[in-house]
């Protein structure tokens, strides 16, 4: 059986403020409805039509599971229930000596690229480069003396003073210190020289690997502290210090936050009221604990797809299949209710429903 109801509430003013109140009731429901609050009208005012619906009171952010994204134990759980948190503040930290030891492995790889890219864009150090020229000529002075003493062996043998294998010896000599020269004189010019474009591509590649390599080493130890993600109260702890979580576990939360410097209730509209709502509408919501109390809010959101109901009753004649539509009711600001409680919600669709405020909200 469906809580949500047409009510239409005839009023009808006799002597000084007397108020009487008649429920209609639509068609299909039966006497189990629940009974709708009496609703002081102003005088001369159209009948008020309602749509009442079961909800539930929720915190304008919803409630928020804060769990870790890493699995491990953890060493302090900083909050307790009731406890007011701010954005960023720590609630909770994991284990993190091997998640520090990571991070420091990549920064020292991260100095050694950069050394190396260093010491590409730098060129040879000023020793390196002298010690090249000095090479240089001292190749060139041999090739010189075996220039002179080849020539010399020529004109010996040319007057049969000396056996050709002497001058073939000449020769040879003479060409190594050519070549001795030639490799020298591009020992000096390699250093002398700067990087190529691709060597230092190939630098900078190497040091953005690098930094990649700490970034991400950074961000795991990161992890390792858990935050709160928006102001507000830790509506319930769910572990303790030592106790081990895991991302992939069903029970890895740590502890539920919620802002409730605003409330509101989903209520579950039925599927035969739905085209009477509108978001703007007047509404208010009582609750067994509260007795008369009536706490007034309004209709900010209207859901776009039915589905089952999430709000239950304590009705045994309650249909558990019946379709209905999500509807969120904001209440006034300065609204104070618990968390989950269960209300009735009376959403008004008349065309001049006027309610007033409850003083003691």
């Amino acid at each position: 059986m469906t809580r949500q109801h047409t009510l239409t509430l005839a009023v009808v003013i006799i002597g000084i403020s007397t108020v009487a109140a008649q429920v209609l009731k639509p068609t299909g429901q039966s006497p189990a409805s629940a009974q709708v609050p009496d609703t002081p009208q102003p005088h001369g005012a159209e009948a008020v039509s309602l749509v009442a619906a079961p909800g539930r009171v929720e915190p304008i952010s919803e409630e928020i599971d804060v769990a870790a994204e890493l699995q491990g134990r953890l060493t302090d759980v900083l909050v307790d229930e009731g406890a007011q948190v701010t954005r960023g503040q720590v609630v909770a930290r994991l284990e993190h000596a091997d998640y520090d030891a990571r991070l420091q492995s990549a920064q020292a790889r991260l100095a050694v690229a950069e050394a190396e890219r260093l010491r590409l864009v730098n060129g040879a150090r000023p020793e390196e480069r002298r010690e090249a020229v000095a090479v240089a000529q001292q190749a060139a002075a041999a090739l010189e003396h075996a220039e002179i003493e080849v020539e010399r062996h020529r004109r010996l043998f040319t007057g049969g003073v000396i056996a050709r294998e002497a001058l073939d010896t000449a020769e040879r000599n003479w060409h190594v210190a050519v070549a001795r020269a030639a490799e020298t004189g591009e020992r000096e010019r390699l250093v002398a020289a700067d990087a190529r474009l691709d060597e230092r591509a190939r630098a900078d590649a190497a040091v953005a690997m690098a930094r990649a390599a700490v970034a991400e080493a950074q961000a795991l130890l990161d992890k390792t502290t858990v935050r709160a993600p928006i102001d507000g109260i830790v509506l319930r702890r769910h572990r303790q210090a030592g106790e081990s979580v895991s991302p992939d576990s069903a029970a890895s939360t740590i502890v539920t936050i919620a802002d409730v410097r605003m409330l509101r209730v989903r209520a579950d509209v039925d599927e035969r009221d739905v085209a009477r709502l509108e978001v703007g509408q007047a509404a208010w919501v009582t609750a067994d604990a509260y007795g008369d109390r009536r706490f007034e809010g309004r209709v900010v959101r209207v859901g776009r797809m039915l589905g089952r109901k999430t709000v239950r009753t304590d009705e045994p004649s309650e249909k558990t299949d019946t379709k209905v539509l999500e509807t969120l009711v904001e209440l006034a600001p300065g609204t104070r209710l618990p968390v989950g409680l269960r209300v009735d919600v009376f959403i008004s669709t008349g065309p001049t429903a006027t309610f007033p405020v409850d003083a003691d909200r």
